[in-house]
């Protein structure tokens, strides 16, 4: 669901009908979000004037308010919240500006978003973490030749990625990984790496046997399984109990993707390649599932209802998730110390809306 439907004036309400987002601004946004539902209509028209409308606050924040409604009875019969559009513009006006949405609905669900409410939900929309990397080069200090940016390469966005900064991650980052990977091939000398014949075997063996296999488990049966798994026991908020049932609940498919058969053959086989992902679906779920256990703390993406506040010693601690191939074992590791060429370009009344005075004061001499 792209974000210009509420831009367009879309606003969320429960299954009582009401707009329930005023009731969940948070006290750190409350001078710029509209307090009444007649200041937050008329910011569409008149934004100088006027403060936000609640339904445009952060991503985490709104998906937080709908998980609220919805444990609390307040939600659509599918578990949602309804996403209103039709009452708040003529009908031409919706296809002019949301024709990808139009088309989207009603093909794929059979509702009119010019003549009804849409039922949304959180979802997955992007991952804070990532592959451990070294800045400058984007390289794996693990693997050698591996080289992630992007979506893919952890620590550039912290908690909660602003809106738009993919993008200038990509192009910055992409550009270092690329430069990185070129400079790691001359280094060697036009020497290729050795493989050895038996690793390479395995690794055949292993990508073949689903094929091969006749009485194993559907792959589809276990993937819908840790959905469910992750969504009711690891979703966005989490609390020990549950995250400790997640952990267990993986280990059992983690046992049962090991069995697991597909009919047909190579050739664009999609529950052969789902058999294959298998394996790393599990292991990013393990991850995420024993990183979220381990801290125990709220803050942006991250929400335990039972450590609702920021810890500010989690601010100093990334969490690093490795695998020996059967288990994944999560250590904390000091966040990187920024360098002083990047500090420069902030003053200090800028830090100081992000840092503690603890903090401020470990900053590099120039800079105190």
């Amino acid at each position: 669901m792209t974000e210009s439907v509420r831009g367009d004036g879309g606003v969320l309400k429960n299954s009582e009908g009401k707009r329930f987002m005023f009731d969940y601004v948070p006290d750190v946004f409350r001078k710029q979000y509209a307090e009444t539902e007649e200041e937050a209509d008329r910011w569409y028209t008149d934004a100088d004037n006027n403060r936000r409308p609640p339904e445009l606050l952060p991503r985490d924040e709104v998906a937080r308010a709908i998980n609220t409604e919805v444990k609390a009875g307040r939600g659509t019969p599918n578990g949602g919240v309804y996403l209103d559009i039709a009452s708040r513009l003529p009908a031409d006006q919706i296809l002019k500006r949301l024709p990808s949405m139009y088309h989207q609905f009603k093909e794929l669900a059979d509702v009119d978003i010019t003549k009804e409410a849409m039922e949304v939900g959180p979802t997955c929309h992007y991952v804070m973490g990532g592959v451990e990397t070294i800045p400058d080069t984007c390289a794996s200090p693990y693997v050698k030749g591996l080289f992630a940016a992007g979506e893919v390469g952890g620590g550039m966005h912290g908690s909660n990625r602003l809106g738009g900064n993919s993008l200038s991650d990509l192009l910055v980052f992409g550009r270092r990984a690329g430069l990185g990977a070129a400079e790691y091939l001359d280094s060697r000398g036009g020497a290729a790496v050795a493989i050895d014949e038996a690793d390479l075997q395995a690794a055949i063996d292993a990508a073949l046997a689903p094929l091969s296999a006749t009485d194993g488990e559907n792959p589809y049966t276990i993937h819908h399984d840790l959905q469910t798994v992750m969504g009711d026991l690891v979703g966005i908020i989490r609390n020990a109990d549950e995250v400790k049932d997640a952990i267990v609940k993986l280990d059992a498919l983690k046992a049962r993707a090991k069995n697991v058969s597909v009919a047909g053959d190579r050739v664009f086989n999609p529950g052969w390649h789902l058999a294959l992902d298998l394996t790393n679906l599990l292991l990013i779920s393990e991850s995420v599932a024993k990183s979220a256990l381990i801290r125990e703390e709220s803050r942006g993406g991250h929400t335990r209802d039972d450590f609702p506040t920021m810890d500010p010693k989690w601010r100093q601690i990334n969490l690093i998730c490795k695998s020996d191939g059967t288990a994944v074992e999560v250590t904390q590791q000091p966040v990187p110390t920024i360098p002083t060429e990047l500090l420069s370009l902030f003053d200090r009344g800028e830090l100081k809306k992000y840092m503690t005075e603890e903090e401020l004061t470990a900053l590099p001499e120039e800079k105190n």
